[in-house]
């Protein structure tokens, strides 16, 4: 009852932050069909109460990260050493060496805004370098290559609001492999690439062009967004509950290794989920099969909350949500015994307890 997850430190490793349990017997990823009574304040758009969650999610019942197929283009680098000349940039030298450019940051302990001069002696760091191109997002990546998501975020120093742009090379974990082009092995990768909370919050948004900017939130977009999403500017600075009930599971240790990355609160079925503060929609589907139907709002400042187990999702990616707006009905969807909500607060990538964010009753 609840979700309850081994933490892996340090963050270094695989950034393994959210999950349940698992029951003997995982149910199936369910279908929910949102309704169109609880979208607040715009209107649903038509034909919304007939969308699936993966529809919601990304449009065509796939997800964002799954829009634009990852070609494998890694290239190896050998580690060697660079004298930078006259005309320079950081950009440049990681283009012509086929490293990139915030790896080579990294590895010299440069800074903004890298100002480079003549005769300056850089290590180039060897290793497996990903040649980002347009629409392709780091889920899609790390999938391709069958690496762990969370391990490139820390290996590449990406940080909010987490946008990958066309031409950045990453830099792979050692153990990254190109997918062999068989069908059979697509299949087995696909199945054995798991996601969690984490992932989705930094790596699901598509690349962008360097001059190109991510679309604004919209009121209740009436088509799925499919390009990269812009965070809010700024925190609203407070949260409030999601759904009225009884903590049946706190954040925190439950026993040796597991831990429950934040709360689990009981609620009739249906019970109207609402938006802890304003925000953006960041996710909303049932693609990690142990929550259910699953919402992520993006809050800006580094804040993110997450909404498991719904039954219905009255949002959409992109969209702006105010706090205190409804964005859902609880159920028990997911790996859910009873009807409840499971509620995540993050702060830079970390779940922090909620109970400490929420005003007391």
């Amino acid at each position: 009852m609840g979700e309850f997850v081994q933490r892996i430190w340090p963050l270094a490793a695989t950034v393994l932050l959210g999950g349940c349990i698992p029951a003997a017997t995982a149910p199936a990823p369910r279908t929910v069909a949102p309704r169109p009574d609880i979208a607040h304040p715009a209107p649903v758009p038509d034909g919304f109460e007939r969308r699936s969650i993966a529809e919601v999610s990304g449009g065509d019942a796939q997800p964002t990260w799954a829009l634009k197929p990852v070609v494998t283009n890694a290239r190896a680098v050998t580690p060697s050493q660079y004298t930078v000349r006259p005309g320079d940039t950081l950009r440049s030298i990681g283009a012509m060496s086929g490293a990139g450019s915030e790896s080579i940051a990294i590895e010299n302990d440069l800074s903004a805004p890298y100002t480079l001069v003549p005769g300056q002696q850089l290590r180039i760091p060897g290793g497996l370098y990903h040649r980002v191109a347009a629409g392709e997002t780091g889920i899609g990546i790390a999938q391709a290559y069958g690496a762990a998501w969370g391990e490139i975020v820390t290996l590449n120093a990406l940080a909010e609001p987490y946008i990958l742009r066309v031409g950045q090379r990453l830099r792979l974990p050692r153990d990254a492999r190109a997918l062999p082009p068989r069908e059979a092995d697509v299949a087995a990768r696909a199945a054995a690439f798991t996601l969690d909370i984490d992932d989705i919050a930094t790596g699901s948004q598509p690349a962008l062009a360097a001059r190109d900017r991510p679309a604004a939130a919209s009121a209740a977009p009436t088509r799925p967004v499919t390009t990269a999403v812009a965070s809010p500017s700024r925190f609203s600075g407070r949260f409030q509950w999601p759904v009225n009930g009884t903590v049946i599971a706190k954040f925190g240790p439950l026993a040796p290794g597991k831990v429950n990355d934040g709360i689990n609160i009981a609620a009739a079925k249906g019970t109207p989920i609402h938006s802890a503060a304003d925000g953006v929609v960041a996710y909303a589907g049932d693609q990690i099969a142990v929550y259910g139907g699953l919402i992520l709002i993006d809050h800006g400042g580094g804040w993110m909350s997450a909404y498991g187990h719904a039954d219905q999702i009255a949002v959409r990616r992109g969209q702006a949500v105010r706090s205190g707006d409804t964005i859902g009905r609880t159920g028990a969807s997911g790996q859910a015994q009873t009807p409840q909500l499971h509620f995540q607060l993050r702060k830079n990538r970390l779940p922090v307890d909620p109970m400490r964010q929420l005003p007391p009753r």
